[in-house]
């Protein structure tokens, strides 16, 4: 098994074989945690106004996501797992759209297949990999807004392949090196308001969900199917 972790929009376009396109603060994560809540289905989009178009189409779709961090008008929810509802969410369509993980999702054109990432569900990844046995894995590290490679991603990017490597990872000191880093902001008083500490924590909940989710393409839009491994 050959493992290339790439970076950013342009590692997206290079990504190939099982690609797992990884966001951890928060896209990625806020998604696991959206199914958890109960939501019945979750469509990824890289475009904001396709996001609004969806939802002017279908007015029980919810739309959940960020730019600049923050919660774009109209939306029901920022991209922020502790600030999710789950009465309102349980049972709903899902239209997700983010400055980095949907980004890239829109752009692995060439991979085999494509699999979210973050460590609320790494061990489950790790397990589908194995399961699946391909012969090339691209983890897509998205960073910050596509501009810049970022702790947690990068990190996650490495547990995993350290996991597949069957090498050793010591995740207390990822989470210190991303707490003093990348994630710092999570602790500003400023931003709580649409980055909260909680959203910190809940991010960094190691292994917390048994279930992949799978980008799949049905008809004009792709979904994110929940695979329980």
């Amino acid at each position: 098994m050959n493992i290339q972790i790439l970076q950013l929009l342009e590692g997206a376009k290079k990504a190939e074989g099982l690609t797992v396109v990884i966001d951890v603060f928060r896209a990625f994560s806020t998604a696991c945690y959206a199914y958890h809540f109960g939501a019945k289905k979750i469509i990824p989009v890289g475009n904001i106004d396709l996001a609004y178009d969806l939802k002017s189409n279908n007015p029980d779709f919810i739309l959940i996501g960020e730019r600049n961090e923050q919660k774009p008008a109209g939306f029901d929810f920022g991209n922020s797992p502790s600030q999710l509802q789950q009465e309102k969410i349980s049972g709903k369509t899902i239209v997700h759209t983010t400055s980095s993980g949907t980004q890239g999702i829109a752009n692995a054109l060439n991979a085999d297949e494509i699999i979210t990432g973050s460590f609320v569900n790494a061990n489950a990844i790790v397990r589908y990999i194995k399961q699946q046995k391909p012969l090339r894995v691209s983890l897509v590290c998205m960073g910050y807004a596509c501009e810049y490679p970022t702790d947690e991603d990068t990190l996650c990017a490495e547990y995993i392949k350290n996991e597949l490597d069957e090498a050793s990872n010591n995740f207390e000191e990822m989470v210190k090196t991303i707490k003093e880093g990348s994630g710092a902001r999570f602790f500003d008083k400023e931003k709580q308001s649409w980055s909260p500490k909680k959203d910190f924590e809940l991010c960094l909940a190691l292994n917390r969900f048994d279930f992949v989710l799978k980008v799949i393409k049905a008809g004009e839009y792709n979904f994110l199917e929940k695979i329980e491994i």
